[in-house]
């Protein structure tokens, strides 16, 4: 990876942290465009970026992947209200978390309910079959 030095501060490149977090260009512009990051441009208007988007951008990977939309990723990394300090966006995680645990054991209590109905319906189901194996074959 390219770390340039910029005004004695670290920089990326886009292609740059594409290629570290494993997503495309087009994403992490996206991610700019919904306001989630905001790079340094330079005069030709290309994108830097510093620590502080790469964090953010690894922040909302995670996010993504435990499943939180871009509205809660942005309130829990404050850039829904940018008068939230690092307590506020902690107690703002914590609250989002617990609400997603919830929304977990829902879906796992869902899901061993449907399995039990699946194991049931193939209890039937091979009873059923052995029924048929009795049966005399004229009768069938």
């Amino acid at each position: 990876m390219n770390i340039k030095k910029i005004s004695g501060t670290d920089s990326f490149s886009i292609s740059d942290l594409a290629d570290e977090l494993d997503i495309s260009t087009r994403t992490i512009r996206f991610y700019e465009e919904k306001g989630l990051i905001s790079p340094m441009r330079t005069k030709g208007n290309h994108r830097i970026y510093n620590r502080r988007d790469r964090t953010r951008l690894k922040l909302i990977l995670r996010g993504k992947r435990l499943g939180y939309s871009l509205d809660e990723i942005a309130e829990m990394i404050g850039m829904a209200d940018f008068n939230m300090d690092e307590e506020q966006q902690l107690i703002k995680s914590l609250q989002y978390g617990k609400m997603k645990l919830k929304e977990i054991n829902s879906r796992m209590e869902e899901l061993q309910i449907l399995k039990q109905e699946l194991l049931t319906v193939q209890e039937k189901i091979l009873k059923r079959l052995e029924d048929l194996k009795k049966l005399p074959q004229e009768l069938l």
